[in-house]
């Protein structure tokens, strides 16, 4: 299959689909941390999303997707078998919303933000109408649940875990994915983690969570994007 995976610059999710044989390739406008700039389309993914798009890296506009990947070499695909999709969620989850808000934030900066979300919406629905017949769209719990619609299915990475001593995967963080031509991912029968044994509490008594524990270590920012390598894994088994 020829598989895009969208706003991905760890490539956790294509180099999964690779390493089963698909030819996958990540696009993002970042360089990618996942060691495979082969893989790599570097530059705005609506460009390549669809067959009537401008290419990158040609001159001319043809009813196939063209572009280069990052070590130079040219490719063409007729069409996306499928795409999975992460668009930005900085403006789009339900943490963001506390700025809408005149308790937090001042108007200038809330009319502001309001234009930023409605891009973000917009650029979200590029992924939604994409001519593909398989699509995967991730994101957090947040607006796109209510201004679109509700989720096909909310996934956490214990769901995907070998085991519970499965570190790296044994956590807790919801994943919105809305569907199209794609069954629900199967999941294992693990119990939800307990926070409060894995991670400690607040002052409070709150159970610290996942990217609580991050924060701490100072290791949030482009971590807390990353795909979970048994959700990537699940994506490339089960939808590959």
């Amino acid at each position: 299959m020829k598989v895009l995976v969208a706003c991905e610059e760890s490539q956790r999710v294509c180099t999964a689909f690779r390493e089963r044989g698909h030819e996958a390739y990540s696009c993002d406008i970042q360089e990618p941390s996942g060691g495979h700039p082969e893989w790599h389309i570097l530059g705005d993914v609506l460009k390549v999303l669809n067959p009537t798009e401008h290419d990158i890296g040609f001159g001319d506009k043809d009813y196939c997707i063209r572009f280069r990947t990052m070590d130079g070499k040219e490719h063409q695909v007729l069409r996306w078998d499928l795409i999975i999709a992460h668009p930005p969620c900085t403006y789009l989850t339900n943490v963001a919303t506390r700025h809408h808000s005149l308790k937090f934030t001042p108007l200038d900066k809330i009319n502001k933000r309001t234009e930023q979300r409605i891009d973000a919406m917009g650029f979200f629905m590029r992924f939604v109408n994409a001519d593909c017949e398989r699509i995967a769209i991730e994101n957090p719990v947040g607006v796109m649940n209510t201004c679109y619609r509700k989720p096909d299915q909310i996934i956490h990475p214990y769901m995907f875990a070998q085991d519970m001593n499965d570190a790296e995967n044994y956590v807790t963080k919801a994943t919105c994915l809305w569907l199209k031509g794609l069954p629900p991912l199967e999941t294992n029968s693990l119990p939800r983690p307990d926070n409060k044994e894995l991670f400690g509490v607040f002052p409070s008594g709150k159970a610290r969570t996942w990217e609580d524990s991050l924060c701490r270590s100072g290791g949030a920012g482009k971590n807390r994007s990353k795909t979970f390598p048994g959700i990537a894994n699940a994506f490339a088994e089960q939808w590959g």
